[in-house]
């Protein structure tokens, strides 16, 4: 039997938290869409079942486009008839007071609002939403919510253990190539002992036994590496608690050969073991 399509419609009040939401729904793995055409909806649901990859779609709808939201409504109707979707909306709601206030934060007009009265355009969304939020499946008040405690939020109703798990991503680089622009974490090696000098070494890479050894034979390369990788077991843990989804910890030494190589292969290894999911690479070891 055909695994249904999973769809969770995000919707509620402007100023609510939508935009929040889609940030975690896309962080799940979720294809996310912000307020398309109702009109669409079918068309879209058509080249998703033929494309075959897609499995996790969250779509934002609310009272920015106007003219659909009648459609809006009768594409939900729809959408929750369908025996081929498992569909679910989210409602973000929050009080008025917090509303308003939020918008007189960020000084933007209410979509509804006439004459720039915020509490106005408020009121009027609420009544015009009344049967979205009878209906929908989860309702999340956010007045007391921060930014992060609604991503967990978020995060502990709609992830599955399974969908994708935090991991690591660890690199090698070479300085005189440049630093890695998207790493979290970077560690500089280029003070341990240099297997460039040695002839016989120069040409291979710390993947090769006779580098790792070497590089791993000096007692200050045994005292950095336990600090080091005591520092990322305290760090990686509170990356977790903020929600990220994986940490880059980039080693560099002068060309990404060796050094950096040699502690990233040893970083690796000893984070697997630990039950980490580990993507390794090795940026510059192929550079002259």
């Amino acid at each position: 039997m055909e695994d249904k399509l999973k769809l969770v419609i995000i919707t509620g009040m402007s100023g609510a938290g939508k935009t929040v939401a889609m940030q975690c729904f896309e962080d799940m793995g979720y294809f996310c869409i912000d307020n398309m055409p109702p009109g669409l909806f079918t068309k879209f649901l058509e080249v998703v079942r033929e494309n075959g990859a897609i499995k996790k779609i969250a779509m934002v709808v609310d009272l920015r486009s106007r003219s659909f939201f009648k459609e809006s409504e009768e594409m939900l109707e729809k959408a929750q008839n369908m025996d081929s979707l498992d569909f679910s909306i989210l409602f973000l709601d929050a009080s008025e007071e917090e509303l308003v206030s939020r918008y007189k934060e960020t000084r933007r007009n209410h979509p509804l609002a006439q004459d720039g009265r915020i509490l106005e355009g408020i009121q009027k969304e609420k009544e015009m939403l009344y049967r979205l939020h009878e209906e929908a499946q989860v309702v999340i008040d956010t007045s007391h919510l921060s930014a992060r405690e609604l991503k967990e939020k978020i995060l502990e109703i709609y992830q599955n253990a399974t969908d994708n798990p935090f991991h690591l991503q660890l690199m090698s680089f070479g300085f005189k190539h440049g630093i890695p622009i998207d790493a979290d974490v970077v560690m500089d090696v280029r003070f341990l002992p240099n297997p460039y000098y040695i002839d016989r070494l120069r040409d291979k890479t710390g993947e090769d036994a006779e580098v790792y050894d070497y590089v791993m034979s000096f007692p200050e390369t045994e005292e950095f590496y336990e600090k080091l990788k005591s520092l990322l077991d305290t760090a990686i843990p509170g990356y977790q608690e903020e929600g990220k989804k994986s940490v880059t910890i980039a080693i560099g030494c002068t060309g990404g050969h060796h050094r950096s190589v040699a502690i990233t292969e040893r970083l690796s290894h000893d984070f697997k073991e630990e039950g980490y999911i580990v993507n390794t690479s090795h940026r510059d070891k192929l550079i002259d």
